[in-house]
């Protein structure tokens, strides 16, 4: 019988590759788009994170959710770094969620304040993706837009506290294998995961739609 970890990405692969492949991502990291669109996608995902860390620290001692809520992995302060090099200082004043990022944004705080199990299904499709696939959009980014090596611009893609993500991703699949939930709960931690890269790519059509490629 297979692993959790390996049913979790195993059931949400099509829409990981629906997510990755979306027309905005493709016109983002083809260079096709000005680092305007890039600066909004990192507005967006400000809200994202927003709502998965503002409810880490109470979830710490769940003992579903708890074992997930890892520091290092921490994204909001370098975001926030991001915005204030791509927007200037007074970014927040012009932050706004587009609906479908609002969407997304509130089934995070929704999970995050009632269902510490549905909580890991979009703490797994955000980190799990950024350490991995994150990684291919830094080095793009840096060298369309020209920010200087994982600098101002591209921190968001940086896990400076993890030193080997291959051992941390195996780490996380372990924890993921040995999570308190039985074969029904964990059948709706998967639902959830793919109504996570659901919310996701909705977030994308949308930035396509404000970003269209004149043709």
């Amino acid at each position: 019988m297979d692993s959790f970890s390996t049913v979790i990405r195993t059931a949400s692969h099509e829409q990981h590759v629906e997510a990755e492949t979306s027309t905005f991502m493709s016109d983002l990291l083809g260079g096709r788009l000005g680092v305007d669109a890039y600066a909004r996608y990192t507005e967006q995902l400000w809200f994202v994170y927003e709502a998965l860390e503002s409810g880490a620290d109470r979830l710490a001692s769940d003992p579903v959710a708890g074992p997930f809520i890892q520091p290092e992995l921490y994204r909001l302060a370098a975001l926030e770094r991001d915005l204030e090099h791509l927007r200037g200082p007074g970014w927040r004043t012009g932050l706004s969620a587009l609906p479908a990022t609002r969407a997304y944004a509130d089934r995070v705080r929704e999970c995050a304040e009632r269902w510490p199990a549905g909580y890991i299904a979009h703490h797994y499709t955000r980190y799990l993706g950024d350490l991995s696939g994150g990684q291919l959009i830094r080095d793009k980014a840096e060298r369309t837009w020209g920010f200087a090596r994982k600098g101002d611009g591209v921190r968001f893609y940086v896990f400076e506290g993890i030193a080997n993500p291959a051992a941390f991703k195996r780490g996380y699949r372990a924890l993921l294998d040995a999570v308190r939930a039985d074969d029904l709960e964990k059948q709706r931690i998967v639902a959830e995961c793919k109504r996570a890269f659901a919310l996701n790519t909705a977030v994308f059509r949308a930035l396509g739609e404000e970003f269209p490629l004149s043709a």
